[in-house]
């Protein structure tokens, strides 16, 4: 078989332990051959590949990024679309797609799907936020990256009495938020899932610091919103898939806490600092078995299907199943984490 593989959305740590895996699997055990769309979905449409063999993958496991390239390309959104990767698939020959990819990604791989492209998909995103999948390979990796911000910024809040905020990725749910911030200690963690009350924050703040605290920090998801408004976000544009680009709630959660408090107050954005470097072995580990998985759901024919991490088992799942709903942070984590506010 000649299998197409490529990688959309935001970069994330583990993309290449998947690559690697699914070209050292197919070509070493089925005999498969494989080529590589450059920038995601866009290299499909624009028919821009290469050949993945075993010499181009070598070396890649400890890399952060992608070496395909990524994009946020919507094939619906474009003129002739579908019968652009059709195109593409006979032009190269291949009789399948792997797709590696989030909630967007996999979304256009479901609908192709549909449309009787044959595709099988490995979940990513550093959010943690799609269903049937109980990890996706990238997250223990920014998790860590946040923790670790979290933890300098402690020295720098206790050293100057300040209320250090720390904003992180997280559209529409909080899972590396309340991981990092449990991790790091957060004495306040806003989440999507959550809509917020900033006179309660500033009170929890005002009374941490009435019972001896002289710092604080606050750990906020870039979707976590208040409850009297909308998405908050110092941006105005959309991608492909109609998301408007987030970042800024943290600088206004600076802001508010400082005005009505009293306390300095400072901001940390993390943004695609989360997403960068060297994966964690988990992730390696995780993207090297749902590489090797997706090889062989495509060569046993099981179309239509996302590998996923269940327990601490590989199986599949259908697409439409992963692609139902966002997975958001249960109540109990939360809870947890809450035990420590203060």
């Amino acid at each position: 078989m000649r299998i197409g593989v490529l990688t959309g959305g935001g970069d994330c740590p583990g993309l290449n332990a998947v690559i690697r895996a699914i070209v050292r699997k197919g070509i070493n055990v089925n005999g498969h051959e494989f080529v590589g769309f450059r920038y995601g979905w866009a290299g499909v449409l624009n028919n821009e590949a290469s050949d993945l063999t075993l010499e181009s993958t070598r070396g890649i496991l400890h890399r952060g990024g992608t070496i395909l390239g990524s994009s946020r390309t919507n094939v619906y959104k474009t003129e002739n679309g579908l019968e652009m990767v059709k195109q593409a698939m006979k032009d190269s020959n291949l009789d399948a797609l792997i797709p590696i990819g989030g909630e967007d990604t996999l979304g256009v791989a479901g609908k192709l799907h549909e449309d009787g492209i044959p595709v099988v998909g490995v979940p990513k995103t550093i959010d943690n936020d799609l269903a049937a999948t109980d990890y996706t390979f990238g997250f223990q990796t920014a998790v860590q990256i946040a923790t670790d911000a979290i933890d300098r910024l402690h020295t720098t809040a206790e050293s100057h009495n300040r209320v250090l905020v720390c904003e992180v990725m997280g559209r529409h749910a909080g899972w590396l938020a309340v991981h990092s911030g449990l991790a790091g200690g957060a004495d306040v963690i806003l989440i999507p899932e959550r809509p917020f009350n900033i006179d309660k924050v500033c009170e929890h703040l005002q009374h941490r610091h009435a019972h001896g605290a002289t710092f604080s920090i606050v750990v906020v998801a870039e979707g976590a919103t208040p409850e009297d408004g909308g998405l908050l976000t110092q941006h105005q544009t959309t991608d492909a898939f109609g998301h408007v680009r987030l970042g800024g709630i943290g600088i206004i959660l600076e802001q508010e806490i400082e005005k009505r408090t009293g306390f300095e107050s400072r901001t940390t954005i993390l943004g695609h600092i989360q997403r960068g470097g060297t994966p964690l072995a988990f992730d390696r580990v995780l993207g090297s078995r749902f590489g090797v998985s997706a090889v062989d759901a495509i060569t046993e024919g099981d179309y239509g299907k996302m590998v996923a991490l269940r327990g601490t088992r590989i199986e599949r799942v259908p697409l439409s199943e992963a692609l139902a709903e966002p997975k958001l942070v249960d109540a109990e984590l939360y809870e947890t984490a809450a035990v420590f506010f203060g």
